[in-house]
C-alpha cells in the first residue's frame, strides 16, 4: 500500500489538482494546461504503461476541461488546440523519459548483478587457489617464506605454485612451477602436476631424476603441457646446506649471499616439462653458507609489459641486494609490492629459504612457524 501511494500520489496530485482548481474558478479560467505535469512526474516514479496511462488521462482531462471552460467556441478554438497539442507532447516526452530511465535502471541492476557475481567468483577463485597451494611450506633447519599473488584479471586463479616436502634420500625438496594460463583450467592442471611430482618424488634421489620421472609421467596425451619449473634439494652440510637443483625452462633461482651479493643461478636452458619424454636433465650444485638465502620465483615477478626481461632481472637483483638482511617475510612482501600495481597481468609465486646465521636461530624458528 505504501508503495502504491508513493508511486501514484504525486502524479494524481498533478492531474486532479489543476482540474479541481479549474472547476473551482469557474468557466473561462483556463489553467487546464497544468495537467501536463502529471505524466512527467509519473515518468520519474512509475513504469512505461503507467506513465502512458497518465499521459492519456492528462490529454482527456485537458479536453474535458476545455469544454467546461468554453474553449471550443469562436476565437478560443486555436488556443485550445495548441494546449491539447502541448499536453500530448508532454505525455510523449514523459513516455520517452520513462523508457530511458527504465533501461538505465535495468542496466544498473544487470551491472550490479554482474559485479556481485564477479566478486563471488574472485572470492571462490582465491579460496580455491589457497586450498590448492596449501599452507606455507616448512623447511626443517631453514627459515622459509612463501607468497602467492594472483593476476588482476580473470578469476584470480592460475597455474603458479610452490611446494616443499621431505626428499627420499633425506633433506627437503623445494619446488616452484608454472602451468600456462590464468583460469580454473590452469589451476586444475597445476594441482595435477603438483600431485604427479610428489608421487614420482618417492623414488627420486636428485632434482634432475625427479624432473625426468615427471617428464615420463606427463608423456600421457591427457597430461597438461607447457609447464616450467625448478626442483631443488637442500641437505644439511656442517653449519650450512648443500643445494642441488635442476631447471626445466623456468626463470633461474636467485642466490643472496650473507654479504649481500646477489646472482642469478643461470644455466644453459633445458626443455620445459611435458614436451619430450626422456629430455636430458642435469643437476647443478653449490653450498649455502650461514646467512645465505635462496629465492625461487615465477616469471610474473620479473616480466613487465613494455619492459625487457633483462630489466626485470636487474630490478630483482637490485631489490635483493638492497634488502638482503631483511627477514624473509619482509623481503617477499617488498618484492610483491614492486609488482602489485594495476598493470599486473601475471601470477607471482615465491618460495624463499635462508640458512640461519650466527645468532639467528630464534628468528628462523619464528619464520618457520608462520
Amino acid at each position: 500500500m505504501d508503495g502504491v501511494l508513493r508511486s501514484h500520489g504525486l502524479p494524481l496530485l498533478f492531474l486532479l489538482g489543476p482540474a479541481a482548481v479549474d472547476l473551482a474558478l469557474g468557466p473561462e479560467q483556463v489553467i487546464l494546461g497544468l495537467v501536463a505535469a502529471s505524466p512527467l512526474v509519473a515518468a520519474t516514479l512509475t513504469g512505461r504503461r503507467t506513465t502512458g496511462a497518465y499521459g492519456v488521462l492528462a490529454v482527456l482531462t485537458a479536453a474535458l476541461l476545455g469544454a467546461y471552460d468554453r474553449q471550443y467556441e469562436g476565437d478560443a478554438v486555436p488556443a485550445q488546440l495548441v494546449r491539447l497539442a502541448l499536453v500530448t507532447a508532454a505525455a510523449l516526452v514523459a513516455l520517452g523519459a520513462c523508457t530511458l530511465r527504465v533501461r538505465r535502471e535495468a542496466d544498473l541492476q544487470r551491472l550490479s548483478a554482474e559485479a556481485a557475481s564477479a566478486r563471488a567468483s574472485l572470492a571462490l577463485g582465491e579460496t580455491l587457489q589457497r586450498h590448492l597451494l596449501g599452507p606455507p611450506p616448512v623447511v626443517p633447519g631453514l627459515a622459509s617464506a612463501a607468497r602467492y599473488l594472483p593476476a588482476l584479471r580473470g578469476t584470480r586463479v592460475g597455474g603458479d605454485w610452490y611446494d616443499a616436502f621431505p626428499a627420499a634420500g633425506g633433506g627437503t625438496v623445494l619446488v616452484i612451477g608454472d602451468v600456462a594460463g590464468h583460469d580454473p583450467q590452469a589451476a586444475a592442471a597445476m594441482a595435477e602436476v603438483r600431485g604427479m611430482l610428489r608421487a614420482v618424488a618417492v623414488d627420486a634421489t636428485s632434482p634432475a631424476g625427479l624432473l625426468g620421472a615427471l617428464d615420463r609421467v606427463m608423456a600421457h596425451p591427457a597430461a597438461p603441457a607447457m609447464v616450467t619449473g625448478v626442483v631443488a634439494m637442500v641437505e644439511p652440510a656442517g653449519d650450512g646446506a648443500r643445494l642441488r637443483w635442476s631447471n626445466a625452462g623456468h626463470p633461474p633461482p636467485a642466490l643472496v649471499r650473507a654479504d649481500g651479493s646477489v646472482r642469478l643461478l643461470e644455466r644453459d636452458p633445458e626443455r620445459a616439462l611435458g614436451v619430450t619424454a626422456g629430455a636430458p636433465r642435469t643437476d647443478a650444485e653449490l653450498v649455502l653458507r650461514p646467512g645465505d638465502s635462496l629465492l625461487l620465483y615465477t616469471d610474473g615477478l620479473v616480466e613487465r609489459r613494455g619492459g625487457s626481461l633483462d630489466d626485470g632481472n636487474a630490478w630483482l637483483v637490485g631489490e635483493l641486494g638492497r634488502h638482503a638482511a631483511d627477514p624473509l617475510d619482509e623481503l617477499c612482501d617488498r618484492l610483491l609490492a614492486g609488482v602489485g600495481g594495476a598493470a599486473r597481468h601475471d601470477d607471482v609465486a615465491l618460495l624463499a629459504v635462508r640458512v640461519p646465521g650466527p645468532g639467528s636461530p630464534a628468528r628462523a624458528r619464528r619464520t618457520v612457524r608462520r
